[in-house]
Protein backbone atom coordinates (compact mmCIF):
# COMPACT_ATOMS: atom_id res chain seq x y z
CA UNK A 1 0.00 0.00 0.00
CA UNK A 2 1.62 3.27 -0.82
CA UNK A 3 1.96 5.94 1.16
CA UNK A 4 -1.01 8.10 -0.44
CA UNK A 5 -3.12 5.31 0.46
CA UNK A 6 -1.85 5.08 4.17
CA UNK A 7 -2.81 8.24 4.66
CA UNK A 8 -5.77 8.14 3.77
CA UNK A 9 -6.45 5.00 5.72
CA UNK A 10 -4.68 6.18 8.93
CA UNK A 11 -7.16 9.39 8.55
CA UNK A 12 -10.32 7.10 8.15
CA UNK A 13 -9.37 4.88 10.59
CA UNK A 14 -9.04 7.69 13.46
CA UNK A 15 -11.95 9.58 11.73
CA UNK A 16 -14.42 5.80 12.55
CA UNK A 17 -12.63 5.66 15.61
CA UNK A 18 -13.64 9.26 16.92
CA UNK A 19 -17.10 9.49 15.48
CA UNK A 20 -17.80 5.62 16.59
CA UNK A 21 -17.26 6.37 19.77
CA UNK A 22 -19.08 9.68 19.88
CA UNK A 23 -22.43 7.83 18.66
CA UNK A 24 -21.94 4.82 20.98
CA UNK A 25 -21.16 6.85 23.87
CA UNK A 26 -24.14 9.05 23.31
CA UNK A 27 -26.66 5.94 23.05
CA UNK A 28 -24.53 4.78 25.99
CA UNK A 29 -25.66 8.40 27.49
CA UNK A 30 -29.26 8.17 26.66
CA UNK A 31 -29.72 4.76 28.14
CA UNK A 32 -28.63 5.84 31.25
CA UNK A 33 -25.53 4.20 31.34
CA UNK A 34 -27.37 1.07 32.03
CA UNK A 35 -25.97 -1.96 30.15
CA UNK A 36 -29.45 -3.26 29.49
CA UNK A 37 -30.56 -0.50 27.73
CA UNK A 38 -27.49 0.11 25.19
CA UNK A 39 -27.23 -3.52 24.57
CA UNK A 40 -30.63 -3.07 23.52
CA UNK A 41 -29.96 -0.66 21.40
CA UNK A 42 -27.38 -2.53 19.77
CA UNK A 43 -29.54 -5.64 19.27
CA UNK A 44 -31.29 -3.09 16.81
CA UNK A 45 -28.73 -2.17 14.46
CA UNK A 46 -26.91 -5.68 13.64
CA UNK A 47 -26.93 -4.29 9.68
CA UNK A 48 -24.61 -1.86 10.65
CA UNK A 49 -22.36 -4.43 12.63
CA UNK A 50 -22.00 -6.10 9.46
CA UNK A 51 -19.46 -3.16 8.20
CA UNK A 52 -17.17 -3.50 11.07
CA UNK A 53 -17.18 -7.28 11.17
CA UNK A 54 -16.18 -6.82 7.44
CA UNK A 55 -13.33 -4.32 7.93
CA UNK A 56 -12.20 -6.62 10.56
CA UNK A 57 -12.05 -9.71 8.31
CA UNK A 58 -10.58 -7.89 5.54
CA UNK A 59 -8.17 -6.10 7.53
CA UNK A 60 -6.57 -9.58 9.12
CA UNK A 61 -6.87 -11.55 5.73
CA UNK A 62 -4.49 -8.04 4.15
CA UNK A 63 -2.06 -8.65 7.43
CA UNK A 64 -1.59 -12.28 7.06
CA UNK A 65 -1.40 -11.98 2.95
CA UNK A 66 1.70 -9.83 3.54
CA UNK A 67 2.37 -7.57 0.36
CA UNK A 68 1.35 -8.56 -2.33
CA UNK A 69 -1.49 -7.56 -5.04
CA UNK A 70 -4.13 -9.29 -3.96
CA UNK A 71 -3.88 -8.13 -0.45
CA UNK A 72 -3.15 -4.64 -1.64
CA UNK A 73 -7.05 -5.29 -2.96
CA UNK A 74 -8.10 -6.54 0.35
CA UNK A 75 -6.91 -3.58 2.03
CA UNK A 76 -8.68 -0.91 -0.38
CA UNK A 77 -11.62 -3.15 0.64
CA UNK A 78 -11.21 -2.16 3.95
CA UNK A 79 -10.73 1.22 3.18
CA UNK A 80 -13.87 1.04 1.50
CA UNK A 81 -15.83 -0.37 4.81
CA UNK A 82 -14.23 2.31 6.66
CA UNK A 83 -15.54 5.19 4.58
CA UNK A 84 -18.72 3.70 4.99
CA UNK A 85 -18.68 3.67 8.53
CA UNK A 86 -17.93 7.18 8.47
CA UNK A 87 -20.86 8.09 7.11
CA UNK A 88 -23.35 6.22 9.70
CA UNK A 89 -21.59 7.69 12.15
CA UNK A 90 -21.30 11.33 11.01
CA UNK A 91 -23.89 13.29 13.93
CA UNK A 92 -27.30 14.00 12.99
CA UNK A 93 -29.54 16.79 14.96
CA UNK A 94 -30.20 14.60 17.47
CA UNK A 95 -33.87 14.74 19.78
CA UNK A 96 -31.70 15.20 22.92
CA UNK A 97 -28.50 16.54 22.59
CA UNK A 98 -25.04 14.71 23.42
CA UNK A 99 -23.64 16.37 26.58
CA UNK A 100 -20.15 16.78 27.17
CA UNK A 101 -20.48 15.47 31.13
CA UNK A 102 -17.60 14.74 32.93
CA UNK A 103 -18.51 11.69 33.23
CA UNK A 104 -17.96 11.33 29.21
CA UNK A 105 -14.89 13.21 29.34
CA UNK A 106 -13.88 9.86 31.58
CA UNK A 107 -14.85 7.58 29.36
CA UNK A 108 -12.59 9.06 26.60
CA UNK A 109 -9.56 9.27 28.47
CA UNK A 110 -10.36 5.07 29.07
CA UNK A 111 -10.87 4.93 25.39
CA UNK A 112 -7.72 6.49 24.72
CA UNK A 113 -6.17 4.51 27.01
CA UNK A 114 -7.43 1.20 25.18
CA UNK A 115 -6.67 2.30 22.23
CA UNK A 116 -3.30 3.15 22.60
CA UNK A 117 -2.50 -0.60 24.44
CA UNK A 118 -3.81 -1.77 21.06
CA UNK A 119 -1.58 0.16 19.24
CA UNK A 120 1.33 -0.22 20.95
CA UNK A 121 1.16 -4.15 21.35
CA UNK A 122 0.51 -3.69 16.83
CA UNK A 123 3.79 -2.10 16.80
CA UNK A 124 5.52 -4.27 19.30
CA UNK A 125 4.71 -7.22 17.22
CA UNK A 126 5.66 -4.97 13.76
CA UNK A 127 9.26 -4.19 15.07
CA UNK A 128 10.38 -7.15 16.94
CA UNK A 129 12.39 -9.99 15.45
CA UNK A 130 11.19 -13.28 14.48
CA UNK A 131 13.63 -14.91 17.17
CA UNK A 132 12.43 -13.21 20.01
CA UNK A 133 8.58 -14.29 18.96
CA UNK A 134 9.53 -18.00 18.59
CA UNK A 135 7.43 -20.28 21.27
CA UNK A 136 4.60 -17.15 21.04
CA UNK A 137 1.98 -20.09 20.00
CA UNK A 138 2.97 -22.86 23.12
CA UNK A 139 3.22 -26.65 21.09
CA UNK A 140 2.40 -29.24 23.19
CA UNK A 141 5.33 -32.16 23.32
CA UNK A 142 3.57 -34.88 21.22
CA UNK A 143 4.80 -34.53 17.96
CA UNK A 144 2.90 -31.46 17.19
CA UNK A 145 5.53 -29.05 15.42
CA UNK A 146 6.52 -26.20 17.24
CA UNK A 147 5.03 -22.82 15.31
CA UNK A 148 7.19 -19.56 15.05
CA UNK A 149 5.32 -16.36 14.06
CA UNK A 150 6.95 -15.49 10.78
CA UNK A 151 6.90 -11.73 8.84
CA UNK A 152 3.45 -12.24 7.65
CA UNK A 153 2.43 -13.90 10.90
CA UNK A 154 3.27 -10.58 13.12
CA UNK A 155 2.16 -8.54 10.84
CA UNK A 156 -1.15 -10.77 10.46
CA UNK A 157 -1.47 -10.48 14.51
CA UNK A 158 -0.51 -6.92 14.74
CA UNK A 159 -3.28 -5.99 12.15
CA UNK A 160 -5.68 -7.84 14.11
CA UNK A 161 -5.21 -5.71 17.03
CA UNK A 162 -5.19 -2.54 14.74
CA UNK A 163 -8.38 -3.82 13.61
CA UNK A 164 -10.40 -5.64 16.52
CA UNK A 165 -10.52 -2.20 17.93
CA UNK A 166 -12.57 -0.91 14.95
CA UNK A 167 -14.64 -4.31 14.77
CA UNK A 168 -15.33 -4.38 18.26
CA UNK A 169 -16.67 -0.77 18.96
CA UNK A 170 -19.68 -0.93 20.09
CA UNK A 171 -18.53 -3.22 22.98
CA UNK A 172 -15.34 -1.26 23.38
CA UNK A 173 -17.62 1.70 24.94
CA UNK A 174 -19.25 -0.96 26.91
CA UNK A 175 -15.67 -2.48 28.16
CA UNK A 176 -14.99 1.34 29.09
CA UNK A 177 -18.32 2.02 30.98
CA UNK A 178 -17.48 -1.49 32.75
CA UNK A 179 -13.68 -0.22 33.38
CA UNK A 180 -15.62 3.16 34.92
CA UNK A 181 -17.91 1.85 37.06
CA UNK A 182 -15.68 2.13 40.58
CA UNK A 183 -14.79 5.39 39.37
CA UNK A 184 -17.77 6.07 38.95
CA UNK A 185 -19.44 4.88 42.15
CA UNK A 186 -16.27 6.32 44.22
CA UNK A 187 -17.90 9.80 42.31
CA UNK A 188 -21.09 9.80 42.94
CA UNK A 189 -20.58 8.95 46.50
CA UNK A 190 -18.59 11.79 47.08
CA UNK A 191 -21.56 14.19 45.31
CA UNK A 192 -24.16 12.26 47.74
CA UNK A 193 -22.57 13.07 50.55
CA UNK A 194 -22.11 16.42 49.91
CA UNK A 195 -25.82 16.70 49.30
CA UNK A 196 -26.55 15.08 52.31
CA UNK A 197 -24.06 17.85 54.48
CA UNK A 198 -26.11 20.30 52.64
CA UNK A 199 -29.34 19.02 53.82
CA UNK A 200 -28.18 18.63 57.13
CA UNK A 201 -27.36 22.50 57.51
CA UNK A 202 -30.79 22.91 56.32
CA UNK A 203 -32.41 21.19 59.64
CA UNK A 204 -35.69 23.10 59.29
CA UNK A 205 -36.42 22.13 55.33
CA UNK A 206 -39.57 19.89 54.62
CA UNK A 207 -38.82 17.98 51.79
CA UNK A 208 -41.67 16.29 50.27
CA UNK A 209 -41.07 13.26 47.32
CA UNK A 210 -43.66 13.14 44.45
CA UNK A 211 -43.52 9.45 42.46
CA UNK A 212 -45.66 7.74 40.38
CA UNK A 213 -45.49 5.70 37.00
CA UNK A 214 -46.96 9.01 34.77
CA UNK A 215 -48.33 12.07 36.70
CA UNK A 216 -45.40 12.63 39.04
CA UNK A 217 -43.69 15.59 36.65
CA UNK A 218 -46.92 17.56 36.18
CA UNK A 219 -48.60 16.99 39.99
CA UNK A 220 -44.54 18.53 40.77
CA UNK A 221 -45.19 21.59 38.50
CA UNK A 222 -49.13 22.21 39.57
CA UNK A 223 -47.83 21.34 43.55
CA UNK A 224 -44.78 24.43 43.82
CA UNK A 225 -47.42 26.62 41.89
CA UNK A 226 -49.63 26.37 44.75
CA UNK A 227 -47.51 26.01 47.62
CA UNK A 228 -45.80 28.56 46.33
CA UNK A 229 -48.76 31.21 47.98
CA UNK A 230 -47.43 30.27 51.25
CA UNK A 231 -44.15 28.98 51.36
CA UNK A 232 -40.80 29.71 49.11
CA UNK A 233 -40.36 26.38 47.33
CA UNK A 234 -37.55 24.38 45.41
CA UNK A 235 -38.36 21.69 43.25
CA UNK A 236 -36.42 19.06 40.96
CA UNK A 237 -36.26 20.93 37.84
CA UNK A 238 -38.04 19.16 34.12
CA UNK A 239 -37.27 15.38 34.54
CA UNK A 240 -34.49 15.22 37.14
CA UNK A 241 -35.28 12.73 38.99
CA UNK A 242 -32.69 10.23 39.22
CA UNK A 243 -30.55 9.98 42.44
CA UNK A 244 -27.59 12.39 40.84
CA UNK A 245 -30.41 14.74 39.14
CA UNK A 246 -31.80 15.10 42.43
CA UNK A 247 -28.30 15.82 44.19
CA UNK A 248 -27.21 18.16 41.79
CA UNK A 249 -30.40 20.40 42.43
CA UNK A 250 -29.65 20.26 46.44
CA UNK A 251 -26.10 21.69 45.72
CA UNK A 252 -26.80 23.88 42.90
CA UNK A 253 -29.91 25.20 43.98
CA UNK A 254 -30.72 25.02 46.97
CA UNK A 255 -30.27 27.90 49.93
CA UNK A 256 -31.11 29.02 53.05
CA UNK A 257 -34.25 30.60 51.98
CA UNK A 258 -36.15 27.86 50.90
CA UNK A 259 -38.67 26.78 53.13
CA UNK A 260 -39.66 23.32 50.96
CA UNK A 261 -38.06 20.80 48.61
CA UNK A 262 -40.07 18.96 46.39
CA UNK A 263 -38.02 16.30 45.26
CA UNK A 264 -39.43 14.60 42.19
CA UNK A 265 -38.19 10.28 42.19
CA UNK A 266 -38.26 8.30 39.10
CA UNK A 267 -37.44 4.72 39.09
CA UNK A 268 -37.02 2.18 35.93
CA UNK A 269 -35.65 -0.70 38.21
CA UNK A 270 -36.77 -2.20 42.10
CA UNK A 271 -35.40 -0.20 44.37
CA UNK A 272 -34.83 3.28 42.72
CA UNK A 273 -36.97 5.17 45.14
CA UNK A 274 -35.62 3.72 48.06
CA UNK A 275 -32.63 4.86 46.99
CA UNK A 276 -33.34 8.46 46.36
CA UNK A 277 -35.01 8.32 49.84
CA UNK A 278 -31.68 6.85 51.33
CA UNK A 279 -30.27 10.19 49.98
CA UNK A 280 -33.12 12.95 51.05
CA UNK A 281 -35.19 11.35 53.57
CA UNK A 282 -38.33 12.94 52.48
CA UNK A 283 -41.29 14.15 55.50
CA UNK A 284 -43.70 13.67 53.27
CA UNK A 285 -44.70 11.96 50.07
CA UNK A 286 -47.20 11.85 47.10
CA UNK A 287 -48.07 8.94 44.92
CA UNK A 288 -49.63 9.77 41.57
CA UNK A 289 -50.37 6.21 39.68
CA UNK A 290 -48.81 3.15 39.46
CA UNK A 291 -49.36 1.38 36.05
CA UNK A 292 -47.50 -0.68 33.28
CA UNK A 293 -44.43 1.71 32.48
CA UNK A 294 -41.16 0.31 32.57
CA UNK A 295 -42.08 -3.21 31.99
CA UNK A 296 -38.60 -4.23 30.52
CA UNK A 297 -36.55 -3.52 33.10
CA UNK A 298 -39.62 -4.16 36.01
CA UNK A 299 -40.55 -7.33 34.58
CA UNK A 300 -43.74 -7.38 36.89
CA UNK A 301 -46.14 -4.97 38.01
CA UNK A 302 -45.99 -6.14 41.89
CA UNK A 303 -42.35 -5.43 41.88
CA UNK A 304 -43.72 -1.60 40.48
CA UNK A 305 -46.09 -1.83 43.38
CA UNK A 306 -43.72 -2.51 45.90
CA UNK A 307 -40.97 0.19 44.43
CA UNK A 308 -43.46 3.02 44.53
CA UNK A 309 -44.62 1.98 48.00
CA UNK A 310 -40.86 2.79 49.02
CA UNK A 311 -41.55 6.42 48.97
CA UNK A 312 -44.29 6.04 51.51
CA UNK A 313 -42.12 3.58 53.15
CA UNK A 314 -39.57 6.07 53.79
CA UNK A 315 -41.74 8.52 54.87
CA UNK A 316 -43.33 6.51 57.43
CA UNK A 317 -39.55 5.61 58.93
CA UNK A 318 -38.84 9.04 59.40
CA UNK A 319 -41.78 9.86 61.12
CA UNK A 320 -45.58 9.21 62.00
CA UNK A 321 -46.91 12.44 61.19
CA UNK A 322 -45.63 12.30 57.93
CA UNK A 323 -48.34 13.16 55.08
CA UNK A 324 -48.81 10.41 52.66
CA UNK A 325 -51.38 11.77 49.29
CA UNK A 326 -52.30 9.05 47.14
CA UNK A 327 -54.68 8.72 43.95
CA UNK A 328 -57.72 7.30 44.96
CA UNK A 329 -58.24 6.86 41.16
CA UNK A 330 -56.04 4.12 40.58
CA UNK A 331 -57.16 0.69 41.36
CA UNK A 332 -53.26 -0.75 41.38
CA UNK A 333 -52.99 2.46 44.25
CA UNK A 334 -56.38 1.31 46.73
CA UNK A 335 -56.12 -2.72 45.87
CA UNK A 336 -52.01 -2.72 47.51
CA UNK A 337 -51.98 0.44 50.08
CA UNK A 338 -50.30 -1.35 53.19
CA UNK A 339 -49.66 2.25 54.83
CA UNK A 340 -51.71 3.72 57.84
CA UNK A 341 -53.52 7.62 57.41
CA UNK A 342 -52.85 7.48 53.32
CA UNK A 343 -55.10 10.43 52.11
CA UNK A 344 -57.17 9.85 48.95
CA UNK A 345 -57.68 12.30 46.25
CA UNK A 346 -59.57 12.09 42.95
CA UNK A 347 -62.99 12.21 41.78
CA UNK A 348 -63.71 8.56 42.96
CA UNK A 349 -66.25 8.70 45.95
CA UNK A 350 -63.85 6.76 48.23
CA UNK A 351 -61.38 10.07 47.74
CA UNK A 352 -61.04 12.20 51.02
CA UNK A 353 -59.86 15.17 48.95
CA UNK A 354 -62.82 14.85 46.05
CA UNK A 355 -63.88 16.58 42.83
CA UNK A 356 -67.10 16.77 41.58
CA UNK A 357 -69.13 18.94 39.60
CA UNK A 358 -66.82 18.04 36.84
CA UNK A 359 -67.14 20.03 33.17
CA UNK A 360 -64.58 20.15 30.54
CA UNK A 361 -64.19 22.02 27.73
CA UNK A 362 -61.49 22.82 24.79
CA UNK A 363 -59.88 25.40 26.98
CA UNK A 364 -59.83 23.74 30.31
CA UNK A 365 -62.07 22.37 33.48
CA UNK A 366 -63.92 23.71 35.96
CA UNK A 367 -64.64 21.27 39.28
CA UNK A 368 -65.44 21.67 42.79
CA UNK A 369 -63.27 20.16 45.76
CA UNK A 370 -64.48 18.88 48.96
CA UNK A 371 -62.03 18.40 51.60
CA UNK A 372 -62.20 16.35 54.66
CA UNK A 373 -63.31 18.90 57.00
CA UNK A 374 -66.17 19.76 54.78
CA UNK A 375 -64.89 22.57 53.00
CA UNK A 376 -64.98 23.34 49.44
CA UNK A 377 -64.13 25.10 46.93
CA UNK A 378 -65.19 25.97 43.11
CA UNK A 379 -62.02 25.90 40.66
CA UNK A 380 -61.31 26.26 37.21
CA UNK A 381 -58.03 25.59 35.30
CA UNK A 382 -56.25 25.75 31.91
CA UNK A 383 -55.29 22.06 31.76
CA UNK A 384 -57.17 19.49 29.58
CA UNK A 385 -58.59 16.04 30.59
CA UNK A 386 -60.20 13.82 33.59
CA UNK A 387 -56.69 12.99 34.71
CA UNK A 388 -55.40 16.43 35.01
CA UNK A 389 -58.43 17.28 37.66
CA UNK A 390 -57.32 14.21 39.62
CA UNK A 391 -53.80 15.71 39.47
CA UNK A 392 -54.67 19.46 40.50
CA UNK A 393 -56.97 18.07 43.30
CA UNK A 394 -53.80 15.73 44.79
CA UNK A 395 -52.05 19.63 44.81
CA UNK A 396 -54.55 21.08 46.35
CA UNK A 397 -55.15 18.73 49.30
CA UNK A 398 -51.41 18.51 49.76
CA UNK A 399 -51.62 22.40 50.13
CA UNK A 400 -54.76 22.61 51.87
CA UNK A 401 -53.47 20.54 54.27
CA UNK A 402 -50.04 22.46 54.58
CA UNK A 403 -52.21 25.17 55.74
CA UNK A 404 -53.28 27.20 52.41
CA UNK A 405 -56.89 27.98 52.89
CA UNK A 406 -58.94 27.37 49.64
CA UNK A 407 -59.48 30.92 48.88
CA UNK A 408 -56.39 31.34 48.24
CA UNK A 409 -55.59 28.35 46.08
CA UNK A 410 -58.56 29.36 43.82
CA UNK A 411 -56.57 32.17 42.23
CA UNK A 412 -53.55 29.77 41.79
CA UNK A 413 -55.43 26.76 40.00
CA UNK A 414 -56.29 29.42 37.79
CA UNK A 415 -52.57 29.94 37.09
CA UNK A 416 -51.55 26.51 36.37
CA UNK A 417 -50.15 26.06 33.28
CA UNK A 418 -48.98 22.35 31.78
CA UNK A 419 -45.82 20.82 32.75
CA UNK A 420 -43.65 20.79 29.44
CA UNK A 421 -44.75 18.18 26.54
CA UNK A 422 -47.69 16.63 29.07
CA UNK A 423 -50.56 17.56 26.73
CA UNK A 424 -49.29 21.13 26.41
CA UNK A 425 -52.05 22.40 24.35
CA UNK A 426 -50.27 24.84 21.63
CA UNK A 427 -52.72 26.38 19.26
CA UNK A 428 -51.17 27.67 15.47
CA UNK A 429 -53.77 29.34 13.30
CA UNK A 430 -56.30 27.20 12.90
CA UNK A 431 -54.25 23.80 14.63
CA UNK A 432 -54.25 23.08 17.98
CA UNK A 433 -51.81 20.53 18.64
CA UNK A 434 -51.78 18.53 22.18
CA UNK A 435 -48.26 18.25 22.90
CA UNK A 436 -47.89 14.82 25.01
CA UNK A 437 -44.37 13.48 23.28
CA UNK A 438 -43.01 12.75 26.88
CA UNK A 439 -42.37 9.37 27.73
CA UNK A 440 -46.04 7.15 27.04
CA UNK A 441 -47.30 4.57 28.56
CA UNK A 442 -50.32 2.77 28.06
CA UNK A 443 -52.48 4.85 30.67
CA UNK A 444 -51.16 7.94 29.53
CA UNK A 445 -51.84 7.26 25.96
CA UNK A 446 -55.34 5.98 27.13
CA UNK A 447 -56.45 9.78 28.72
CA UNK A 448 -54.76 11.85 25.75
CA UNK A 449 -56.83 9.67 23.45
CA UNK A 450 -59.68 10.61 25.86
CA UNK A 451 -58.50 14.06 25.45
CA UNK A 452 -58.25 14.41 21.42
CA UNK A 453 -61.96 12.32 21.05
CA UNK A 454 -63.75 15.31 23.41
CA UNK A 455 -62.84 18.10 20.42
CA UNK A 456 -65.50 16.68 18.24
CA UNK A 457 -66.28 19.60 15.94
CA UNK A 458 -62.67 19.23 14.57
CA UNK A 459 -60.97 16.72 12.57
CA UNK A 460 -58.61 14.70 14.99
CA UNK A 461 -54.75 13.80 13.93
CA UNK A 462 -52.90 10.97 15.85
CA UNK A 463 -48.96 11.22 15.51
CA UNK A 464 -47.24 8.69 17.21
CA UNK A 465 -44.06 5.98 16.96
CA UNK A 466 -45.48 3.69 19.85
CA UNK A 467 -44.75 2.66 23.54
CA UNK A 468 -41.65 1.49 24.40
CA UNK A 469 -39.98 -0.32 27.30
CA UNK A 470 -42.83 -2.73 27.95
CA UNK A 471 -41.19 -5.74 28.34
CA UNK A 472 -42.96 -8.45 26.26
CA UNK A 473 -46.27 -6.92 26.61
CA UNK A 474 -45.24 -4.40 24.24
CA UNK A 475 -46.69 -5.19 21.41
CA UNK A 476 -49.97 -6.09 23.23
CA UNK A 477 -50.35 -2.41 24.87
CA UNK A 478 -49.82 -1.53 21.44
CA UNK A 479 -52.06 -3.42 19.59
CA UNK A 480 -54.89 -2.32 22.52
CA UNK A 481 -53.51 1.60 21.92
CA UNK A 482 -54.52 1.19 18.06
CA UNK A 483 -57.97 -0.02 19.04
CA UNK A 484 -58.29 3.17 20.89
CA UNK A 485 -56.62 5.06 18.74
CA UNK A 486 -59.16 4.17 16.07
CA UNK A 487 -62.29 5.79 18.05
CA UNK A 488 -60.29 9.05 18.78
CA UNK A 489 -59.31 9.97 15.78
CA UNK A 490 -60.11 10.79 12.21
CA UNK A 491 -56.08 10.43 11.18
CA UNK A 492 -53.76 8.05 12.27
CA UNK A 493 -49.77 8.91 11.63
CA UNK A 494 -47.43 6.15 12.57
CA UNK A 495 -43.89 7.13 13.08
CA UNK A 496 -41.01 4.27 11.89
CA UNK A 497 -42.57 0.92 11.21
CA UNK A 498 -40.78 -1.05 14.35
CA UNK A 499 -43.01 -0.17 17.41
CA UNK A 500 -46.13 0.85 15.36
CA UNK A 501 -46.90 -2.71 13.82
CA UNK A 502 -49.22 -4.07 16.51
CA UNK A 503 -50.74 -0.37 16.96
CA UNK A 504 -51.59 -0.73 12.88
CA UNK A 505 -52.68 -4.06 13.41
CA UNK A 506 -55.13 -2.81 16.68
CA UNK A 507 -56.60 0.45 13.99
CA UNK A 508 -57.34 -1.91 11.31
CA UNK A 509 -58.79 -4.81 13.25
CA UNK A 510 -61.30 -1.98 14.97
CA UNK A 511 -62.11 -0.81 11.58
CA UNK A 512 -60.38 1.95 11.07
CA UNK A 513 -59.93 3.14 7.41
CA UNK A 514 -56.44 2.11 6.09
CA UNK A 515 -56.99 5.46 3.75
CA UNK A 516 -56.63 7.61 6.91
CA UNK A 517 -53.92 5.41 8.17
CA UNK A 518 -50.04 6.17 7.35
CA UNK A 519 -46.53 4.95 8.26
CA UNK A 520 -43.90 7.45 8.13
CA UNK A 521 -39.98 6.71 8.79
CA UNK A 522 -39.20 9.71 10.49
CA UNK A 523 -40.67 12.89 12.88
CA UNK A 524 -39.75 15.15 9.79
CA UNK A 525 -42.17 13.49 6.99
CA UNK A 526 -44.94 12.67 9.53
CA UNK A 527 -45.09 16.66 11.00
CA UNK A 528 -45.23 17.42 7.06
CA UNK A 529 -48.05 14.93 6.37
CA UNK A 530 -50.12 16.48 9.57
CA UNK A 531 -50.03 19.80 8.37
CA UNK A 532 -50.44 18.67 4.67
CA UNK A 533 -53.67 16.51 5.35
CA UNK A 534 -56.30 18.84 3.79
CA UNK A 535 -59.22 18.75 6.80
CA UNK A 536 -61.16 21.44 5.77
CA UNK A 537 -62.33 22.51 9.24
CA UNK A 538 -59.92 23.18 12.42
CA UNK A 539 -57.76 20.66 12.79
CA UNK A 540 -56.31 18.97 16.34
CA UNK A 541 -53.15 17.16 16.37
CA UNK A 542 -52.39 14.94 19.28
CA UNK A 543 -48.19 13.93 19.15
CA UNK A 544 -48.10 10.91 21.60
CA UNK A 545 -44.94 10.33 22.46
CA UNK A 546 -41.47 11.16 20.99
CA UNK A 547 -38.77 8.49 21.36
CA UNK A 548 -35.59 9.24 22.12
CA UNK A 549 -32.19 8.63 19.65
CA UNK A 550 -31.39 4.88 20.84
CA UNK A 551 -34.88 3.37 20.29
CA UNK A 552 -34.68 5.02 16.27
Amino acid sequence: MNIFISVIYLVAYLAVVVLGLRHYTHMLQLSSYQFQGYFRYLRSKPQRYGLHVGFLFLTIIAGFLGSNSTARIIRILSLVFLIFLIFQYIPHKAKKKFVITKRVQRLFVTYAVLLIIFAVSAVFLLVTSKEALSGFFIATKNGVTNFTLDTNGRRGVAFLLIAIFVGLLPLVVALANLINKPIEKKVNDWFIHDAQRILKEHPGIRIIGITGSYGKTSVKYYLWTLLSEGFRVLMTPESYNTPMGVVRTIREQLTPMHEIFICEMGARHVHDIKEITDIVHPDDGMLTSIGPQHLETFHSIENIVDTKLELFDAVQEKSSQGLKFANGDNELIRNNIRHKNVILYGISEVCDYRASNVKYSSDGASFTVTAPNGDTADFSMKLLGEHNVTNVTGAIAMAHTMGIPMGKLKMAVRRITPAPHRQELKKHGNISIIDDAYNSNPMGARRALDTLSKFEDSVRILVTPGMVELGEKEAEYNKEFGKQAAEAADYIILVGSEHTKPIREGALEAGFSEDKLFVKEGLKEATDLMYEIDAGKQKVILLENDLPDNYL
